[in-house]
């Protein structure tokens, strides 16, 4: 048969365009359908959004051409320090540090804001000679026949294609369609996110600071600046939000401390609800879902991003090598590889994730002596410790080719 392209994604966010550029490398034409007018991301304003991207997923950027318009905005995670305490009374008595010397690699990863991020990707689509944007597009049916698939657009238009890409969110559309249910809960947390001007040099280091209402995440952003991801309850979250800057900064400086200097806001403020939200199944006939179409985890472990990335390395390989032995790369027994390639990883992070928001998120006694006793105790093994940090960078596992750095 012949398709008006090989392949549709539906989704113009992050993950959506990098899976393109990865399959327009392995000869696919593919199209992507993105709601939002091709401005509306990687606009010039600093908002303080950022990404904390592991060694691992800036191989894959680097892999896919789009690393060297990022490189120069990008900043070094070259430490990492994990504590636990409680607001005003600064961290608990171990502190576990993670070092980017331990490793032979370089960095365990790379802080790049949103902006850059978004426009460079948007740049490569738009280079690339087997990759079509459709912005300002809405998919508003699928259909999906024995051999290929029918995507209805909001413009009136219909494209046939050999399958569909969900990257489309967490409540992808393209997996409703399809009938695919979901699984998960809501944490009852709401993340504030914002961007921090400091007085003094942050030396390329993340903290994550775990205080009874959820964790403080404070990452490095070049020059004095730095973005933070800070969890309440969706009430408190709330008030704090409908504060002026004056007294939100009065409500963050005793959880933020004063390791840094004086703080003031820079660039807006933001919230999420956090839920973690997984689909029963990440493929079906003609069909796969790519990260928060498939999974919505918490962001207490900063995988988000990182963990739809190997989605993208996994997919974009398992496509390409079907492709190359003539194999109808659409059928579901193809798709199904992909599924088994990522389906465990997925579940060992939405466990971890929830083990660590459930033992952390609390002012137990009991588990707070325990948990002190275990950040104490991984700090004083280093082979333990190394561990965490190539767990941390991506390079453990069944790591796809693109997240090596290689082509596919």
């Amino acid at each position: 048969m012949a398709f008006d392209t090989d392949i549709v994604i539906v989704g113009g966010g992050l993950n959506g365009p990098a899976l393109a550029l990865a399959l327009g490398d392995a000869g696919f034409a593919v199209t992507v359908i993105d709601a939002l007018p091709a401005g509306a991301r990687g606009e010039d304003a600093f908002d303080g959004r950022g990404y904390a991207l592991a060694l691992a997923s800036q191989r894959l950027l680097k892999a896919i051409g789009v690393w060297p318009a990022v490189a120069q905005h990008a900043t070094p995670l070259l430490e990492i320090k994990i504590s636990d305490g409680k607001p005003g009374q600064g961290p608990g008595p171990f502190v576990l540090e993670f070092d980017h010397a331990e490793i032979d690699e370089g960095p365990m990863g790379y802080m790049v804001e949103d902006r850059f991020l978004s426009r460079a990707l948007l740049d490569a689509m738009r280079d690339h000679p087997k990759v079509t944007l459709l912005d300002e597009t809405t998919v508003v049916g699928q259909e999906i026949g024995p051999a290929s698939v029918a995507v209805e657009l909001s413009n009136g238009k219909t494209l046939t294609a050999s399958m569909i890409v969900g990257c489309d969110g967490r409540r992808s559309g393209v997996a409703e369609r399809a009938g695919i249910g979901r699984t998960g809960h809501d944490y009852g947390q709401t993340a504030l996110v914002c961007a921090i001007n400091h007085a003094l040099p942050h030396h390329g280091t993340a903290h994550q600071f775990f205080m009874p209402a959820g964790p403080l995440a404070i990452l490095p952003l070049p020059g004095n600046q730095c973005s933070i991801v800070w969890t309440e309850s969706h009430d408190e979250a709330a008030r704090i939000n409908g504060l002026d800057d004056d007294g939100y900064l009065e409500h963050l400086r005793p959880r933020f401390g004063d390791f840094l200097g004086a703080i003031s806001l820079a660039g807006k403020r933001f919230t999420y609800p956090l839920n973690l939200t997984v689909a029963k199944a990440f493929v079906s006939d003609r069909l796969a879902l790519v990260g928060d179409a498939a999974h919505g985890m918490h962001p207490i472990a900063g995988q988000g991003l990182n963990a739809g990335l190997k989605d993208v390395g996994a997919l974009a390989e398992v496509l390409a090598l079907a492709k190359r032995r003539g194999e109808d790369f659409g059928r579901i027994d193809v798709l199904e590889r992909y599924q088994q390639w990522r389906r465990f990883d997925v579940a060992q992070m939405v466990a971890a994730t929830e083990a660590t928001n459930l033992l952390f998120s609390n002012d137990n006694f009991i588990l707070r002596a325990a948990r002190d006793l275990g950040l104490g105790v991984v700090n004083a093994m280093p082979g333990l410790r190394r561990g965490f940090i190539r767990e941390a960078a991506g390079l453990t596992g069944d790591v796809p080719k693109l997240l090596q750095g290689r082509q596919i």
